[in-house]
């Protein structure tokens, strides 16, 4: 009787399997209190997976930055992400920090220290380094300084050509009142219009950045590379 061949989609899918039939393994013998880094690591060696790739995704599950944003009529005016560093941020690094911020918003920024608090502001941005009970927090915010004053504008513009044109319809003047309501309306809606298409690809851009910043202090290289280095 013929040995049985695999073909390259079976060989793909065998060793998959068995792949993930020992880190299962692994993972049930530990211990119930959970895996070390250390742990995680040796398990990720067992299936082909680089010390370095494990602790980046170790470190980056606790090191999400939450994010949340303030509207105005539906719309995102202000953008704003915290991260728990769960360390303590050295003087170096903070300077670092600034320089990244100085370099991604394109400002200068100025300093401020109050206690164990750090903050680099320009204008309506803000970052925030603010001690915690584990090390620090980085917290990062802006807010669209005009945008709020322009959608007021802009519904202030068509609230006038609605009272516009009720007044004229009162009088019984329609016909001399219709080019202050056209122009009022217009008006209104064109400040709307372009606000609003402003407003979420300012935001997007905004939270990008802020997550990149955010992703470079939470992993800086030389924690990655102390993970990557543990023992095998």
């Amino acid at each position: 009787m013929p040995e049985r061949r695999y073909t390259d989609d079976e060989v793909a899918t065998i060793f998959r399997d068995a792949a993930e039939g020992q880190r299962s393994d692994a993972i049930h013998s530990s211990d119930t209190n959970g895996l070390t880094l250390a742990e995680l690591q040796s398990i990720g060696r067992d299936v082909g997976l680089s010390s370095t790739l494990v602790t980046r995704a170790a470190l980056a599950l606790d090191l999400t930055p939450r994010e949340s944003s303030e509207t105005f009529l539906a719309l995102p005016i202000g953008v704003e992400r915290s991260v728990a560093l769960h360390r303590t941020v050295s003087d170096t690094e903070w300077e670092h920090l600034v320089a990244d911020l100085r370099t991604t918003f394109r400002a200068k920024g100025k300093l401020a220290e109050n206690g164990g608090f750090r903050e680099w502001t320009n204008g309506n941005l803000q970052a925030l380094l603010e001690p915690t009970a584990t090390g620090h927090r980085l917290r990062l915010r802006t807010v669209k300084g005009n945008a709020r004053a322009s959608l007021a504008m802009g519904l202030f513009l068509l609230g006038c050509g609605v009272v516009t044109l009720a007044a004229s319809m009162f009088s019984g003047d329609g016909a001399a009142a219709v080019p202050a309501i056209v122009f009022q309306t217009l008006a209104g809606l064109g400040v709307l219009g372009v606000t609003a298409a402003r407003l979420p690809g300012w935001a997007r851009l905004r939270g990008q950045q802020m997550d990149a910043i955010a992703a470079r202090v939470a992993q800086p290289a030389h924690l990655i590379e102390a993970g990557a280095t543990t023992p095998e």
